[in-house]
């Protein structure tokens, strides 16, 4: 019987060659496409998938938010995360919020297919350098509220566009920063932004 597989991708020229990719194989059937995190759900209902390859960028709701909605909705549905960006912040909230395995898009076709029959086999798959760098990253430092606001000011907005945003105060807005940047090490909010986002805490 063959592995029902959906891809959940923005980029279409992706999925066209996973697709193509998978199949390839005789075991595994692409039953259904999505190009945003917020359509995964309705689409995985209707297509009823073993295993979703999911992208962690996407519009409408990222990659991670969009498998804990999976998982809540459809339990057994197995999700295999397949990202560009090999962050290691990503590998730790990808599993926390429910995801089997966890690779990165430059995986050898052939492995990337056992990936999936071993996900949908009920094993964990995780690439092996990104939990290396997982374990030497570590968590986050930043509590739920100050990634948040950090997330807010990724634009350039102002303290005060911020607290808009968010509803606070600018005075907390202000030591939310100054705790973030302590946390990362970083000169300014720019650079504590640009190295949450490399870790993946964002």
């Amino acid at each position: 019987m063959s592995i029902k597989v959906m891809l959940a991708d923005d980029q279409a020229m992706v999925r066209g060659a996973l697709a193509a990719l998978l199949d390839l194989e005789n075991d595994l059937q692409v039953v259904g496409e999505v190009g945003r995190g917020d359509e995964v759900v309705p689409q995985a209902v209707q297509a009823g998938p073993d295993v979703v390859l999911m992208d962690v960028e996407m519009p409408g709701l990222d990659g991670i938010a969009a498998t804990a909605a999976l998982k809540q909705r459809l339990p057994a549905v197995r999700v295999l995360v397949v990202t560009t960006f090999g962050r290691p912040g990503y590998l730790r909230r990808g599993l926390q919020a429910g995801a089997d395995g966890f690779v990165v898009k430059d995986t050898p076709a052939r492995e990337l297919a056992d990936a999936v029959r071993r996900v949908h086999q009920g094993l964990r798959v995780v690439d092996p350098a990104l939990a290396a760098d997982s374990l030497i990253a570590g968590e986050s430092p930043l509590t739920e509220r100050e990634a948040q606001v950090l997330r807010a000011s990724l634009d350039g907005g102002t303290v005060a566009d911020v607290a808009r945003a968010l509803f606070l105060s600018e005075g907390t807005v202000r030591n939310h920063l100054s705790s973030v940047i302590g946390k990362t090490g970083a000169r300014t909010r720019a650079e504590a932004a640009r190295i949450a986002v490399d870790n993946g805490w964002l």
